[in-house]
């Protein structure tokens, strides 16, 4: 069964709409936890998110890097997480994963689950996974 606020998307053009939604209902928001099993479209939405907050930067997985950085109208960063291959937080720390979150930056963490203790109470967690019937990707937040 869904929950009653989600978002529904059968093409990867509509997490544009998706991604102006988020911002609408977290405008002042700044630190976003992405849910969601390998493949279901994390990066693919942060792709979208990008978009929407008029970034020309190419986004990629910052799965070996762990953070990729885009630059933003205004001077504002998004920074994007990917802490699939960390093994403990302490990798998290020595990275300076604190000193991110607390930039007032956007900062877009994919795998949020291996680093949770040390995400503020703000943190707006989304989560995302494919129904099986249609095959359709659905967005939680």
């Amino acid at each position: 069964m869904l929950p009653k606020d989600f978002y529904a998307c059968s093409q990867e053009e509509e997490l544009f709409d998706v991604a102006k939604k988020l911002f609408q209902k977290f405008p002042t928001q700044r630190i976003f936890a992405l849910h969601g099993a390998m493949g279901v479209g994390k990066t693919t939405f942060i792709k979208y998110i990008c978009r929407y907050l008029q970034s020309e930067d190419t986004v990629n997985s910052p799965t070996f890097s762990m953070v990729n950085e885009y630059a933003l109208p205004f001077n504002k960063t998004l920074y994007h997480f990917d802490f699939y291959r960390i093994k403990s937080i302490d990798e998290a720390l020595d990275m300076g994963f604190e000193d991110y979150l607390y930039s007032n930056q956007y900062c877009f963490i994919e795998w949020a689950e291996k680093v949770e203790a040390l995400l503020p109470p703000e943190t707006i967690h989304v989560t995302m996974f494919i129904k099986d019937e249609d095959k359709e990707r659905v967005i939680v937040f």
